[in-house]
């Protein structure tokens, strides 16, 4: 079935979005969200994101901390760079091993961002982010982010805006060492190819009909973002900028896909 959209403005969000989206002139959208049907609640949530200002600096827990605090599981995510002007940049991990006291202190002092180790960004990257894994992400980008369908986050630092932060809480939960680029990759122009196999999500590039890739993955719900061209998911037809969502691999037709992101759980 097909997603609803969601536009949300933020302050940090771009007056100019690619033409799929239609005309948003005069409104900062920073953020597109595929909201599903009553009833049914996705264990994944997908959504465009578009910067003009860097985001907060922050840290997600994962299963076993987010149950302390009685939420149903913690929040891993990544990001598929759609797009970076010159210069952007992301921020993962720190650029060497730190205490705890020294992070919570630079966020007090407004001295963080040299603690961060701020990566430069580029179309066609792919960044898996662990809970736990301190990060941000910076102006000038357009990103398409899986994650965890949950609303958790530790904020850390937000350059001055009025808004609440959590060191006590970022500080019990964060790694407190460099980000390990075994996470990342440069993502194929015209290649189908798997960006994230273990749990609790996989994601995949799929380019043309391929579903090759795909067939050996089990699954109890399958979320795809069409890149380019169109999809049909039980029937319904998806195209480029839209979300469909299943439960089976075979509700998924590709036969009009060019290029799509599928997205499902894992065990």
């Amino acid at each position: 079935m097909k997603m609803k959209r969601k536009f949300v403005e933020k302050p940090w969000g771009q007056e100019v979005l690619p033409d799929i989206f239609g005309d948003r002139s005069n409104k900062k959208i920073g953020e597109i969200w595929f909201e599903a049907p009553k009833g049914i609640t996705p264990q994944l949530m997908a959504k465009y994101l578009f910067t003009s200002e860097k985001l907060s600096i922050q840290v997600h827990p994962n299963d076993r901390q987010a149950r302390r605090i009685g939420l149903p599981h913690g929040k891993e995510e990544c990001w598929y760079i759609l797009d970076a002007k010159p210069g952007a940049v992301l921020g993962l991990g720190l650029k060497e091993k730190v205490s705890a006291t020294k992070l919570k202190t630079a966020a007090i002092l407004g001295e963080i961002e040299q603690l961060i180790d701020w990566k430069p960004v580029k179309k066609g990257d792919f960044y898996y982010v662990p809970a736990g894994t301190v990060h941000a992400i910076g102006a000038d980008v357009s990103v398409v982010e899986i994650q965890q369908n949950v609303d958790v986050t530790f904020r850390i630092y937000d350059y001055g805006r009025p808004r609440e932060l959590h060191l006590d809480e970022a500080m019990a939960i964060a790694k407190l060492s460099p980000y390990d680029m075994k996470f990342s990759q440069e993502v194929p122009v015209g290649q189908s190819v798997c960006l994230s196999a273990g749990a609790p999500f996989g994601l995949f590039q799929i380019v043309g009909a391929d579903e090759e890739i795909l067939a050996k993955t089990a699954s109890k719900e399958w979320q795809v973002i069409p890149l380019e061209g169109s999809v049909t998911v039980r029937g319904k037809l998806i195209e480029a900028g839209e979300c469909g969502i299943c439960a089976r691999l075979s509700d998924i037709d590709l036969s009009e896909n060019k290029k799509s992101l599928v997205a499902c759980t894992m065990a």
